[in-house]
């Protein structure tokens, strides 16, 4: 069967200003578009083709590409506070372009004729993965020849390039190991399996992949993508081990949950004014309208979103400092500084979702969206505290 065409044209260079911290006020702009398309794109499931240019436009794909290839090589920690912003907008936007972002980071462990390929028309490629090894790469003159099926890879709609990753065949003995490779736009087939409760405007569809013939320049050890040994030519924090670079899930939960918060916020606004315009009589055994509760509400929240905010930007404060030095020691802090605060943000989600009452909770309300996407988001093996309280516990313990 014939690899189904995208309808969206490949991603071209744009101008972008060089300085690292312009990606957040850029940001801004796209968390606003983002939050107009959210609702139509959560009923197609896919982001509207005018979000990711404008995410793209704002320098979300070459945030973290070497400059060798033009890419602005910034940092983990103003990427995160820009996948922040544009969270408090649409947090399966956030989510999209922090994964697009941290791929370009990962293409960077490619050799330097694979690199070359993949930003031949610039930095601004927009790139998705999926690094759980389901195909098989078969050794062929050259390179290898691939197979496979890989479910949930988000924002494949709109990919340039898809990072996959793939096993050696059976019986290929010790000297086998997973490798990833690089496959262009045109090379898969995209089955639409994604029907998600939450995160569905992400598209996270499934990609299969059928005898396809992928040179070895396009391609890396998988052990050497994790371990950050395969980049070359980049800065040093380019080069963290995957494992220190968790963030990049757990800020679209951040900047969802100050979205949540914000929308809270204009509806409790409105209650407490019409209640102390119109004290409503109390229903026989019930208290009357509780200023309370709305103050508890919003204290708690706004102090855990903070506690979260302040976990995630110590992590992501340790990999730029440290790159592939970054210890196990803080690599498995950074783990669970990340979970953490996800485990927060779902409090505070759920805290706003239940608070917000009946009225806001409409699908017309932003509030319920929002609580959704954080839940679904929390589900990822890599924000799960029971997942880094594991690795946490086994080095910090010694067993």
């Amino acid at each position: 069967m014939a690899p189904t065409p995208s309808t969206d044209p490949p991603h071209t260079t744009t101008s972008v200003p060089p300085d690292r911290q312009a990606l957040v006020a850029a940001a801004r702009d796209v968390a606003q578009e983002a939050a107009r398309c959210a609702a139509s794109a959560e009923r197609e499931r896919r982001l509207a083709p005018d979000v990711v240019k404008a995410a793209v436009a704002a320098g979300f794909a070459r945030y973290l590409v070497p400059a060798a290839h033009g890419g602005t090589e910034g940092t983990f920690l103003e990427l995160g506070r820009a996948v922040s912003a544009v969270g408090e907008g649409c947090a399966a936007t956030a989510w999209c372009v922090s994964l697009a972002a941290h791929v370009g980071r990962m293409a960077a462990h490619l050799p330097r004729e694979g690199r070359r390929e993949v930003w031949a028309e610039g930095p601004d490629a927009f790139l998705v993965a999926s690094l759980t090894p389901l195909g098989t790469a078969h050794p062929a003159p050259g390179g290898h020849r691939l197979s496979g099926t890989w479910r949930f890879v988000s924002a494949i709609d709109h990919a340039d390039w898809a990072l996959l990753a793939a096993n050696p065949p059976a019986g290929s003995g010790p000297a086998g190991a997973p490798r990833v490779f690089a496959v262009p736009r045109g090379a898969w087939r995209t089955e639409d399996t994604w029907h998600n409760v939450g995160m569905a405007a992400t598209g996270s569809h499934t990609v299969t992949v059928e005898d396809v013939f992928v040179p070895q320049a396009r391609s890396v050890s998988r052990e050497d993508l994790f371990s950050g040994r395969g980049a070359v030519d980049v800065a040093p924090r380019l080069a963290v081990p995957m494992q220190g670079t968790t963030m990049m899930f757990a800020a679209p939960a951040l900047g969802a949950v100050k979205g949540a918060l914000a929308a809270w916020r204009r509806h409790a606004e409105r209650k407490i004014r019409a209640a102390a315009r119109n004290p409503a009589p109390a229903l026989p055994g019930m208290p009357s309208f509780n200023r309370v509760t709305w103050d508890v509400t919003l204290t708690r929240s706004a102090g855990e979103i903070d506690a979260a905010e302040l976990l995630l930007e110590r992590a992501a404060r340790s990999a730029d400092e440290s790159g592939h030095g970054l210890t196990p020691a803080q690599t498995m802090r950074g783990w669970r500084d990340c979970a953490m605060a996800t485990d927060l943000l779902v409090g505070v989600a759920n805290r706003l979702f239940r608070g917000v009452g009946t009225t806001g909770q409409s699908t017309a309300e932003p509030v319920q969206r929002f609580w959704r996407d954080v839940n679904s988001m929390a589900g990822h093996q890599g924000l799960q505290v029971e997942s880094a309280a594991t690795a946490y516990a086994y080095q910090s313990l010694g067993f």
